[in-house]
């Protein structure tokens, strides 16, 4: 029986005036995923930090999936050169899709939209309804606020100290990677992850 490939959901900005490290995040997480074999789900967004985790994953030869609603299709927002488009009629079904189809999740630094999907994995796993890693990759310190606040959730008692579990924290995407790394060598009969040393 033919290994199933690892699937990971990459949450990300598609802003494009920022600072350059946050660009060279995405494209070292790009070539790090196609190096590893692994299917990347994303927004399918040709710009900022997901146009370059797609340019980069097209150019390392990896595979990537988008998800995008119909209306950002209009708006000339979607990525053209992906090996596969899926386009919903709603946010809410484009993130139900690309959740359903994530093995694991990565928060690039994003803004708004970002902020919100990353929250809703959160509380979906609090939930029960998705149980598998979530890492923030914090390029440039850039979720330290967030992370304090979090912390502050918990001393004020609005989230149990077990909750601060739910999440792992890289500081690059080597790091995020060897997070993922360990996860799927524990699921080795579900999925296949190359061995290499990061």
């Amino acid at each position: 029986m033919k290994e199933k490939r690892p699937t990971v959901v990459v949450y990300c900005a598609s802003s494009s005036h920022i600072d350059a490290c946050y660009f060279e995040a995405a494209e070292r997480l790009g070539a790090l995923f196609a190096e590893y074999n692994i299917v990347c789900v994303n927004g399918a967004g040709r710009q900022g930090l997901m146009g370059a985790l797609n340019d980069s994953m097209i150019r390392h030869g990896g595979t990537v999936k988008g998800v995008i609603p119909r209306f950002m299709v209009e708006a000339g927002w979607c990525h053209d050169q992906l090996n596969e488009t899926i386009v919903t009629q709603t946010i809410h079904e484009r993130k139900q899709c690309m959740a359903q189809s994530a093995d694991a999740v990565i928060a690039l630094p994003g803004g708004l939209g970002t902020l919100e999907e990353l929250a809703e994995i959160i509380t979906w796993k609090q939930l029960g309804l998705y149980t598998n890693p979530v890492i923030i990759l914090n390029t440039n310190d850039f979720y330290r606020p967030l992370l304090a606040f979090f912390d502050r959730m918990r001393e004020t008692r609005f989230l149990k100290e077990t909750n601060l579990s739910m999440w792992e924290v890289a500081s690059s995407p080597e790091e995020a990677l060897s997070l993922l790394k360990d996860f799927f060598d524990g699921k080795a009969s579900e999925t296949a992850f190359q061995e290499k040393e990061l």
